[in-house]
C-alpha cells in the first residue's frame, strides 16, 4: 500500500516533521561552528594588534624616546592585559608584547586559552 500524501500530493505523511528534526540537529552544531570562527577571528585580531604594538614600540625606542613612553605606546596598541619587554643590545632594539586571549565572561567555557606573541626589531638611530 502506497504511503498517504498530503492535501499537495507531493510529500508522504509519514514525513511530516522531517525538516523540523533536521534543523534541530544543524542549529547546535551551526552555534559551535560560528562560536569557534568568531574565536578565530578574535585570536588573529589580537595576533595583528600584538605585531603593530611591538613594532611600535621598536620605533618610539629607536628614535630616542623615553622607554616608559614606547612602552606606554606598545601598551594602547596591544590587547589588553599584554606585556611590553624592551631590550636594547648591539645597536638594535627588540620589543616583544605578549597577551593571553581568553574567552570571554559568559561565552562557551571550552574554548582554550591561548597566547599570542609577537616580536620587532629594528635599529637605533644615531642620535
Amino acid at each position: 500500500m502506497p504511503a498517504r500524501t498530503t492535501g499537495l500530493g507531493r510529500r508522504p505523511q509519514r514525513e511530516r516533521g522531517s525538516a523540523t528534526a533536521e534543523i534541530a540537529v544543524a542549529l547546535p552544531a551551526l552555534v559551535v561552528v560560528m562560536t569557534l570562527l568568531l574565536w578565530v577571528v578574535a585570536a588573529v585580531g589580537a595576533q595583528m594588534r600584538c605585531t603593530d604594538a611591538a613594532r611600535i614600540g621598536a620605533r618610539a625606542v629607536a628614535r630616542g624616546e623615553p622607554r616608559a613612553a614606547a612602552v606606554a605606546a606598545a601598551r594602547r596598541a596591544a590587547p589588553s592585559g599584554a606585556s611590553v619587554t624592551v631590550r636594547v643590545s648591539g645597536g638594535l632594539v627588540r620589543v616583544t608584547v605578549e597577551a593571553e586571549l581568553t574567552p570571554e565572561v559568559g561565552s562557551v567555557g571550552a574554548l582554550p586559552h591561548w597566547q599570542v606573541r609577537a616580536r620587532a626589531a629594528t635599529p637605533q638611530e644615531p642620535r
